[in-house]
């Protein structure tokens, strides 16, 4: 009974972790999401620093559970208090409950709907004729962009958490001798202040390269880490059996805490913007659908970790080789995801598929992108018809619209 009612309660949490995430991401600007997300990631590193305190404190699993539950009970008012998300109601053309909800808004605001929103009224009386539509994520599969960054950020999800709990077993140690409780403060929160440094170092490279950016170079932080500790370690363990090497255990023991601990460190860092680049990506029709596919993937590579554990270890050293090689995968697709920053959120599949991709680094002044934007892209609809009729095009000018250097 113990085991099933903790599932329930897992299965309970992946939803309201699921749905709160879309709603910071819908109710934020474009230059504010990021910022709120972390803001998040700080709240629950500060529950996760208390846990053991909480646990030492209560000294019984049955008060603690109890302990931990009590805040969810102000989830049940969380119904007749908050709103529903205004973007996901557009999207789906819930012009009614749209209706009243900006309604609602502008009576708290105290705003005129007649003057502050002057417009926007009578565009949704035409519209509430409209059924409602709403989009199941397997629409996903027609499309010819979307589904292939979908499945990109899946697998770089996957890999992230899979390979963390690769560099935490080889960071701990897993033929430590030592009884499991006089070592868990010590992993414990070793294991957060990682991961409390990992997000502090994202809020800085996102700001400089972008989540794209980003996530590249964490995933290539991750691979080097993950390459260097099988190769490098290996080396290092057979020079340590000649005696004259002057290389001991103890050298080894040190490289090895060093990959862990800088592995821990960008493949966390992964993990989290991998989900929060799915979560702008997708569109707002099947958004909810997109993060569970990417948090899913998650979860499936946390899941290996038990896997290995049931097993005693063994596959250990196949299991990291795999999710090495996953690194070395992900580097290349991750080259071919779009640029979310600064960029409005899509609201439906097509404005999903606009999505395209930019180069890494911005083009030099006065030089001729080889990727358009949706903005610059030209109607060529003429140009066949003008060809027919034997026009010529202007002096200086190109095919493509833009003038020759």
């Amino acid at each position: 009974m113990f085991s099933t009612l903790r599932f329930f309660e897992g299965f309970c949490l992946a939803g309201i972790i699921l749905t709160l995430y879309a709603l910071r991401i819908e109710l934020c600007p474009p230059g504010k999401r990021f910022m709120i997300t972390m803001v998040a990631s700080f709240v629950a590193m500060a529950g996760q620093f208390l846990m053991p305190g909480l646990a030492a404190l209560c000294r019984n699993w049955q008060v603690l559970q109890a302990l931990i539950i009590c805040p969810f009970l102000l989830m049940l008012l969380y119904w007749s208090i908050f709103p529903e998300s205004l973007r996901w109601l557009m999207a789906t053309q819930q012009f009614e409950s749209a209706k009243r909800l900006i309604l609602h808004f502008t009576q708290k605001n105290r705003m005129n709907p007649e003057g502050d929103i002057k417009g926007v009224m009578p565009e949704l009386e035409k519209e509430l004729s409209r059924r409602p539509k709403k989009v199941c994520i397997v629409k996903v599969v027609g499309t010819r962009n979307l589904w292939k960054n979908i499945v990109v950020l899946c697998v770089n999800s996957l890999t992230g958490y899979g390979i963390h709990h690769c560099f935490a077993r080889s960071m701990m140690g897993h033929e430590v001798k030592v009884p499991l409780l006089e070592n868990f403060y010590a992993d414990y929160y070793t294991t957060a202040s990682i991961a409390l440094v990992s997000c502090l170092a994202m809020c800085v490279v996102v700001r400089f390269l972008g989540r794209r950016g980003g996530l590249l170079l964490f995933m290539i932080l991750t691979a080097l880490a993950s390459l260097l500790q099988l190769g490098l370690l290996n080396l290092i363990g057979k020079y340590s059996q000649h005696p004259d090497s002057g290389m001991s255990d103890s050298v080894k023991d040190k490289f090895s805490i060093a990959f862990s601990i800088v592995g821990m460190f960008a493949s966390h860092a992964v993990g989290s913007l991998s989900v929060f680049f799915c979560a702008e990506i997708t569109p707002t029709v099947i958004r909810c659908g997109g993060l569970g596919l990417v948090l899913a993937s998650a979860g499936f590579g946390m899941l290996t970790a038990p896997i290995i554990e049931l097993h005693n270890q063994k596959g250990y050293f196949l299991h990291h080789i795999i999710f090495a090689c996953c690194t070395l995968i992900c580097i290349i697709c991750i080259l071919l995801l779009p640029e979310s920053r600064d960029q409005n959120l899509p609201e439906n599949i097509s404005n999903g598929e606009h999505y395209t991709r930019q180069p890494l680094l911005p083009h030099k002044k006065g030089e001729q992108p080889l990727l358009l934007t949706n903005a610059e892209l030209k109607d060529y609809s003429g140009l066949h018809d003008a060809a027919a009729a034997g026009d010529t095009l202007p002096e200086g000018a190109t095919a493509n619209g833009m003038k020759a250097m």
